[in-house]
């Protein structure tokens, strides 16, 4: 792949995103997918977004479904759901260069220990965004909002940030993203099972009283699990920001609440689940994350549950 090209493993709401604009900035933009119906989709139509404007723009990407017809890939962009980071991993064994470099920018714990096993650790980046969006289709997104894009700083990602920033991405480079990841952790754990077992969106939670006690229950575990693992992350700004998102993505259906909603696998093995393992290793009880990651995993064993 040339320099101003990018790799974006999976078809998804965020990898429709970040295609569509990194094409309207002139990257040449291929992406690699199982899902057939967003490959025919995006092969066909494009990557389509609906911007702030309710405007939707159509941009040229190529889509390939084997990894053998992008060998030597400089630069890739890792946007599959968790449960999906194994299979990824294998298929950028086979098609990233070895001076090239994985991005991680995907919900939970885990993800970037499960790349580097695969490529080694200094092919793998890690970062953390708060933009979102929702998946209206194949290769259909909206935008959810505008949010920053955090990079843990490494040798390979000067041109990355260039890239990103032309188009359109608040980026922001941090000596350890740990605690972002983290954050981000706090935040998927107290909204996503909630909003998802409810079928809420992000704002109705703030709306029940009961619904708002357990968002913060939530929040106030993994904070605590957090802090014992040694992020500095205090437990009063953790609920306190979980309300704020909440709050600011009030409309926004959650990533949970989008794959319950069809009948998809959700990641709540690496948001409430990783909570409860790290719990267990470092003592903290984490007794409603447990209960959440139950639930959800029934529901997912449940085809009768789904409309």
């Amino acid at each position: 792949m040339k320099a101003s090209s990018i790799l974006i493993m999976g078809t998804g709401a965020l990898a429709t995103l970040f295609a569509a604009r990194l094409s309207a900035a002139g990257v040449g933009v291929t992406m690699l997918g199982t899902w057939p119906a967003g490959l025919d989709a995006l092969r066909t139509e494009g990557a389509r977004l609906v911007g702030a404007d309710g405007v939707e723009r159509a941009y040229p990407v190529r889509v390939i479904d084997d990894p053998a017809e992008c060998r030597a890939a400089r630069s890739a962009l890792v946007l599959v759901k968790a449960w999906q980071t194994e299979r990824t991993a294998r298929q950028l064994a086979c098609c990233l260069a070895e001076e090239g470099l994985a991005l991680t920018l995907q919900n939970g714990l885990g993800n970037r220990e499960i790349l580097s096993e695969n490529l080694g650790l200094g092919r793998v980046a890690l970062g953390v965004t708060t933009t979102g969006a929702t998946l209206l289709g194949p290769g259909l997104a909206r935008l959810g909002g505008e949010g920053t894009l955090s990079l843990e700083a490494h040798p390979r990602l000067e041109a990355w940030e260039a890239m990103l920033r032309a188009a359109g991405f608040a980026v922001n480079v941090v000596a350890n993203a740990r605690s972002l990841l983290w954050g981000k952790l706090v935040v998927n754990a107290a909204i996503n099972p909630l909003t998802a077992l409810l079928r809420l969106p992000n704002g109705e939670l703030l709306q029940r009283p009961t619904a708002r006690i357990l968002m913060g229950e939530l929040a106030r575990e993994a904070a605590s699990v957090a802090r014992a693992q040694g992020v500095d992350m205090p437990l009063e700004a953790a609920e306190s920001a979980v309300e704020e998102v909440a709050r600011r993505t009030a409309a926004n259906r959650s990533s949970m609440l989008q794959d319950v909603l069809r009948g998809a696998p959700t990641e709540i093995d690496a948001i409430c689940g990783a909570v409860v393992q790290a719990g267990e290793t470092t003592g903290v009880p984490t007794p409603v994350n447990r209960l959440m990651w139950q639930l959800v995993r029934a529901t997912e064993m449940s085809p009768a549950f789904f409309p």
